[in-house]
């Protein structure tokens, strides 16, 4: 077996599991916007784009490559927002989706003063859905990318800093936890305790 690409980006379980309880008001906020339209499909497409593009995902790559050609993006568009390119960011898209990267790039802990900047451009709701849309994506790709390795593997590419262990664990630890993290996320929000993870630290 000759040995493929090394992991964009590489997750633990317990990044997984944190992630996950976040699900818990994401979902909940998605399925608000999905009904009173407050978020466009495709600037949400966009923003999930951008987060996997980020983490190197190919399975998710190709599976919201259909969604985004199915709401009406472009193959251009789509490969643009895949390859980190520029050309079709929409002016009032763009410090969402350099959000959506930062957290991506920061493993889910990003900067408390980057949100902040996103709640004044958006104003809080719209800024609650593009953080719950960046988190969903997350977990989507946490899972996804030992997935993506696992597939590769019996197609005789193995990843180079990948284990048939790490990627066996992710994929049945993962499914196994992902119920008790969302649940464990709604009884936090429902005893009034935020699932909010941000870094504190200042910028400079």
């Amino acid at each position: 077996m000759k040995l493929q690409q090394t992991y964009k980006k590489k997750y633990n379980i317990i990044e997984f599991y944190k992630a996950s309880m976040l699900l818990a008001k994401a979902i909940t906020l998605l399925i608000r916007n999905n009904k009173n339209k407050i978020i466009d499909k495709l600037f949400i497409q966009r923003i999930h784009l951008a987060v996997t593009e980020v983490n190197g995902c190919p399975v998710c790559s190709y599976e919201h490559t259909k969604m985004a050609l199915k709401k009406g993006m472009s193959n251009e568009e789509i490969s643009s927002f895949l390859s980190g390119k520029q050309n079709f960011i929409q002016p009032q898209e763009a410090k969402a989706i350099a959000f959506a990267q930062h957290y991506a790039d920061a493993r889910g802990f990003p900067k408390l003063y980057t949100y902040n900047s996103i709640i004044k451009e958006y104003g809080t709701e719209k800024a609650e859905i593009i953080l719950a849309a960046i988190q969903i994506m997350m977990v989507g790709n946490m899972y996804g990318l030992p997935f993506s390795a696992f597939k590769s593997r019996f197609k005789g590419k193995i990843y180079s800093d990948s284990t048939l262990g790490y990627e066996i664990s992710m994929l049945l630890l993962g499914g196994l936890l992902l119920p008790i993290a969302i649940l464990h996320g709604f009884l936090k929000l429902a005893i009034g305790i935020s699932n909010d993870n941000f870094d504190l630290s200042p910028s400079f």
